[in-house]
């Protein structure tokens, strides 16, 4: 979950600060389009993985909310990743 949520924060990061001013500055329309269909992936992964580990992570609405907000907001998935990352560490320790 970790992996894919620090891709999907990638991904939207080159998406927005490397393939759009290269659309609308260079006319190269072709690298949004590269790298919107990469994003688009890795969000559809994100997303399902999230669904997929309410039960395992014990996330009530707001920690689902939260979750899923985070691949909207740019730099999002890489501050949740520090929580994520905690609790990993406590899930091995156990």
């Amino acid at each position: 979950m970790r992996r894919i949520g620090i891709a999907e924060g990638i991904s939207f990061l080159v998406l927005l600060l490397i393939a759009m001013p290269l659309k609308y500055y260079f006319d190269l329309p072709i690298a949004v389009k590269v790298v919107g269909w990469a994003h688009g992936v890795l969000f559809i992964a994100y997303v399902v993985i999230v669904l997929l580990s309410i039960r395992l992570m014990k996330w009530n609405l707001i920690g689902l909310g939260v979750a899923l907000a985070a691949s909207l907001i740019p730099l999002g998935t890489f501050f949740l990743d520090k929580g994520w990352k905690k609790r990993e560490q406590e899930f091995s320790e156990n």
